[in-house]
């Protein structure tokens, strides 16, 4: 990440909307920006390890569901957050991992310029390609800051995206099982 070109480019869009970039108040606001984008931007750099490694010795072959989980990301499209939560569900073919590396997945994929319906595909195709499972299903339902604070206003509004492989795709109540766990 090269925080000499967001500095630049921060200063300049502070010019840009009529703000003097050496009042006070705003000065070391690149600065501010810049170590923000390291943060909220750190999907950008490849991980240091795999994301989801499988545990050694361990075996199970029924649905495993992560729900809940919370998350912020930045829309691609205007550069302002949308965040809400993640349910992960996947089906073992004997492999699982830990319940954080799911949640630690969802992380990286959302710490990048996105879109919804991107993250949620990411993720359920990185569980299907690392883990072999029988099935795995995402479901994402996120607030949408530029839907809520520009263009159509319109807050509270939520965007519900769905990702659905192998079993759950095939098998209506594996499927159904699972919506009715996230719904608990």
């Amino acid at each position: 990440m090269d925080k000499e070109k967001i500095k630049k480019g921060v200063k300049l869009l502070l010019e840009g909307i009529g703000e003097d970039p050496e009042r006070p108040g705003v000065k070391t606001t690149p600065e501010r920006v810049a170590r923000m984008c390291e943060e909220i931007f750190a999907g950008m750099k490849e991980p240091e390890e795999p994301l989801l490694k499988p545990i050694e010795g361990e075996s199970h072959d029924e649905m495993i569901l992560l729900k809940d989980i919370p998350f912020y990301s930045v829309c691609e499209h205007h550069l302002v957050p949308f965040f809400g939560k993640a349910h992960i569900a996947y089906i073992p073919n004997g492999k699982i991992v830990g319940l954080s590396e799911l949640a630690k997945t969802l992380e990286y994929f959302a710490k990048r310029p996105q879109v919804q319906e991107r993250l949620t595909t990411q993720l359920a195709n990185m569980i299907m390609e690392t883990l072999k499972p029988k099935g795995a299903m995402v479901i994402i339902d996120a607030e949408h800051l530029c839907m809520s604070m520009r263009g159509i206003k319109k807050p509270g509004s939520r965007t519900v995206t769905s990702a659905v492989r192998g079993i759950f795709r095939s098998k209506a109540s594996t499927r159904e099982e699972m919506l009715n766990l996230v719904k608990e």
